[in-house]
């Protein structure tokens, strides 16, 4: 059976579920909202325990994680989140003021899968989140 443009279509544009975590509840909600306007399904949490919780209910596709947060840090939650069995196949971007070249390096280290600096370029996000899971 061929696929018709409208299904692949379907498929390129599916909707899907992130969770935004940043402690800048403006930064978060701003962000949240543009993605939620793209037609993602989108919840936001403001630090680094309250999103791994919303992690685990929510089990979204992708997270997009401050990394300069007070308490739990982006990179412990990252390695927390990858530390769980349903947390292995989650794309996981870091964004963030950090844009040393060590600071990227860490972000590796630790399991993000990409590194956008703050202020986002929403283009490059999008393309990021577009991407083939």
């Amino acid at each position: 059976m061929k696929m018709t443009d409208q299904t692949q279509n379907n498929e390129t544009d599916r909707k899907r579920r992130i969770l935004v975590i940043d402690d800048n509840h403006d930064a978060a909600d701003t962000l949240s909202m543009m993605l939620k306007l793209k037609g993602n399904n989108v919840e936001t949490q403001y630090d680094g325990y309250q999103g791994i919780a919303a992690a685990e209910r929510f089990l979204p596709d992708i997270v997009v994680l401050d990394i300069g947060m007070p308490g739990l840090d982006g990179y412990q939650t990252c390695q927390l989140i990858r530390g769980t069995e349903w947390g292995k196949t989650i794309r996981i971007f870091a964004l963030t003021g950090y844009g040393q070249p060590n600071d990227f390096q860490k972000s590796t280290d630790v399991g993000f899968d990409a590194h956008l600096l703050k202020p986002v370029d929403l283009v490059e996000l999008l393309r990021l989140i577009e991407q083939k899971d």
